[in-house]
């Protein structure tokens, strides 16, 4: 018989890391109360452990830069569609203006001979 996966929540698994971390409870009380297997403990109590640095730290320079250069060529991209739309704005007046101004009456006329 298979079991199936089980998913678990990211509130969950940081539950299951703290009281890991606190070590109020044996990693078999722990398994036995979530039941989940003592690695998966260890592994999300690691986890938290080597990521709970980032949640106090400061954004580092490398994190503005990243953003600098991402948004940078967009605003220059904007620019330019700007200029664009300026451009075809002023083409397509002078052209409506012109077919005005230069609208005459078509006479043709057709002999049957």
């Amino acid at each position: 018989m298979k079991k199936t996966r089980r998913h678990h929540s990211s509130e969950f698994k940081s539950k299951v890391a703290i009281e890991a971390i606190k070590e109020q409870k044996t990693l078999s009380q722990l398994t036995e109360e979530y039941e989940l297997h003592a690695n998966q403990i260890s592994e999300w109590k690691k986890v938290l452990i080597e990521q709970s640095s980032s949640l106090f730290g400061r954004k580092s320079d490398a994190d503005s830069i990243d953003i600098e250069v991402i948004t940078s060529p967009l605003y220059q991209q904007i620019g330019q569609l700007k200029v664009e739309v300026e451009f075809l704005k002023k083409i397509a007046a002078s052209t409506k203006s012109q077919q005005i101004v230069g609208k005459k009456p078509c006479r043709t006329s057709i002999s049957f001979a």
